[in-house]
């Protein structure tokens, strides 16, 4: 049981950071007065650049040391801020252009997903020689000069809201169905089970291209499952080709926080998953299909519980 509030007030008085990175409603309302400096349980905090991750008190105390540097409250940006050895050859780059720096994430005891992060000033490009590089391109030996293209950091939008990764919900960002078969798609599975169709999104736990949060067709929140509806479009070009690479990353992105991914794919997609569905167009037929997937992933009595 924790103490009463303001038992340990004076002992988190020189830790300002951290009563900035404590938020109660993240622990059951335990503010941070009541608990022990030295107590060894797990607590959720927040940096201020917005990555939530979970330590101890004595683990959190004891990061700063001697310095101050922002990066030093977080296991996250302490990451960040570590510079990483990148293979330079000759010629390759010069002294005023740093190559990129590798960011890995911090595993373990993170349980909870970066927040949206702060905009970055984007990298400027300038004239540098390539004459190495060029020479070696070109197959001759004339040095050229060029521009050296660096990547642009892109800032995540800061409309997503604060979840646990893999919680579902009704996003602002989510763009309108795309085709009226999502919407039947939608309204058949709505005429069979009681699920809740409002949500969305999908909280993830690392960026998918400028949101932490997917937008499958159809989330089904009770029974963690994501239906995505794909064709080849008007003009033959949707869910192939370097589209398809986008879908298989989406994928991996949802599994991670704990869902599973159904496809429906038609117009002789192949499947990309292991429970995808290769049909000829949206029948009842394929619906049918679809219930059963749902009951082999999830288990026929919990699905049928949902049945109207």
């Amino acid at each position: 049981m924790p103490y009463a509030v303001g038992e340990f007030r004076s002992a988190w008085a020189s830790y300002p950071v951290l009563i900035r990175q404590y938020h109660p409603e993240w622990n059951h309302g335990v503010v941070l007065t009541q608990v022990p400096p030295a107590a060894e349980v797990l607590l959720t905090w927040e940096c201020d650049v917005g990555h939530v991750f979970v330590a101890t008190p004595a683990e959190q105390r004891s990061r700063p040391g001697r310095e101050r540097r922002r990066s030093v409250w977080c296991p996250e940006c302490q990451l960040q801020a570590t510079p990483r050895r990148w293979p330079v050859l000759p010629g390759d780059w010069p002294a005023a252009v740093p190559p990129p720096q590798r960011v890995e994430r911090v595993r373990g005891r993170q349980t909870l997903p970066a927040a949206p992060a702060r905009a970055v000033a984007p990298v400027t490009v300038g004239t540098v020689p390539t004459g190495a590089v060029a020479s070696s391109r070109a197959g001759s030996g004339r040095p050229r000069t060029g521009r050296v293209r660096q990547p642009v950091a892109r800032s995540i939008c800061p409309k997503t809201p604060r979840l646990p990764s893999g919680e579902s919900f009704t996003s602002a960002c989510a763009p309108a169905t795309a085709s009226a078969v999502e919407a039947d798609l939608r309204q058949a599975l709505r005429e069979r089970f009681a699920f809740t169709f409002d949500h969305t999104a999908i909280r993830l736990d690392r960026p998918f291209f400028d949101h932490v949060e997917a937008w499958p067709d159809v989330v089904l929140p009770e029974l963690r499952v994501a239906i995505e509806y794909d064709s080849t479009g008007r003009h033959g070009l949707e869910h192939v080709g370097p589209r398809q690479e986008t879908d298989r990353r989406k994928d991996r992105a949802v599994r991670a926080v704990g869902w599973e991914v159904v496809r429906i794919r038609t117009g002789r997609l192949p499947a990309l998953g292991p429970y995808d569905l290769e049909v000829a167009s949206l029948s009842g037929r394929a619906i049918g299909r679809l219930v059963d997937t749902l009951r082999d992933l999830r288990g026929a009595l919990f699905v049928d519980a949902y049945g109207r």
